[in-house]
């Protein structure tokens, strides 16, 4: 059995179009970052932590027949100037956001973290998306919509503010939330561990 321990519905479109079969449980991680603490690090971080946390609730599920696997994902963006873009708190937090990434390249970086019976398994992507200069004017237009509110970084590649974004080098479903072929290895490698440990112990 998989679960996503994430609410968020993008990853959940995303998931489902690779063709995998989940149930939902969100964690309730706080999603703070610690003094000093790497962007990507940061990530991965929280990835471990919601996996982690779901599969200890949900751990009864876990059967020999059906193993269970909890897959957790946080998804930041980096500004130029390595600050790091979480949801914005307001209309005036998101077009600060928005200002910071106008006309610059910056980067995102989703942690992943794959939970079983057998351990954690950690990876992150990392895509640089290029921006191009967006209007004052542009900039309000767009949080009127209320697109970003609850976007990292202000903006959702997959809607209207794609017509800011030229150019990313790496995965484009990483921007929008879950980097599925990362995802899909992952998963694969957890059954196959989990599938070889079952040998072992029946041998």
């Amino acid at each position: 059995m998989l679960i996503l321990a994430s609410a968020s519905p993008r990853r959940k479109e995303l998931l489902a179009q690779a063709g995998f079969a989940f149930r939902i449980c969100p964690s309730s991680i706080p999603e703070e970052i610690q003094p000093g603490e790497d962007p990507i690090a940061f990530a991965v971080r929280l990835a471990r932590e919601k996996a982690e946390a779901v599969f200890a609730t949900q751990g009864p599920l876990d059967t020999p027949d059906d193993p269970l696997l909890v897959l957790g994902a946080d998804t930041v963006v980096i500004s130029p100037a390595r600050e790091v873009l979480g949801k914005p708190k307001d209309a005036n937090d998101a077009a600060r956001m928005l200002r910071t990434l106008s006309g610059h390249t910056h980067s995102v970086v989703t942690g992943i973290a794959v939970t079983s019976r057998s351990g954690t398994e950690v990876a992150s992507e990392l895509t640089y998306v290029t921006m191009r200069t967006i209007s004052e004017n542009d900039i309000a237009a767009y949080i009127q919509t209320g697109e970003p509110m609850d976007k990292a970084g202000a903006y959702a590649i997959q809607g209207q503010a794609s017509v800011w974004v030229p150019r990313i080098h790496g995965c484009y479903f990483n921007v929008v939330g879950l980097p599925v072929a990362l995802v899909t290895v992952m998963l694969e490698g957890a059954e196959a561990r989990l599938r070889k440990e079952a040998i072992s112990v029946g041998q």
